[in-house]
């Protein structure tokens, strides 16, 4: 199997190079990529066809949430999980609903560690 394709999808220019720095220190020959708003991450998923999308909740624009519900019919065999650290149950129990992650921020080593989990088996 190709090394897996990550997109890290945060406004926060900081949260995305922690995040990023923390799958290459596991995995550095995977692809991480890097988008600031929902927008951008939904237009460019068709053609990366990532196997694991971490989306920031609040975003200027289109947040984590909607972005989401989009990219689960885009990427339906995809790894989705919103990341925030706004933990409100709504927000959770529609990711539930969605079929998808939930990790509260701040991001650490031990967090990412199991949001790629699944790509490591």
């Amino acid at each position: 199997m190709p090394n897996p394709i990550v997109l890290i999808v945060d406004d926060s220019r900081v949260s995305r190079l922690v995040t990023r720095q923390h799958i290459l220190a596991r995995h550095a020959d995977w692809t991480v990529v890097e988008a600031g708003t929902g927008e951008e991450a939904l237009a460019r998923a068709p053609e990366l066809q990532p196997q694991l999308v971490l989306l920031d909740v609040n975003m200027p624009g289109m947040g984590g949430v909607a972005a989401a519900e989009q990219m689960r019919r885009l990427l339906p065999a995809a790894h989705i999980s919103l990341l925030t650290a706004n933990v409100q149950e709504a927000t959770r129990k529609r990711a539930q609903d969605l079929g998808i992650g939930f990790m509260e921020k701040p991001i650490t080593e031990e967090r990412i560690a199991r949001l790629i989990a699944p790509l490591e088996g």
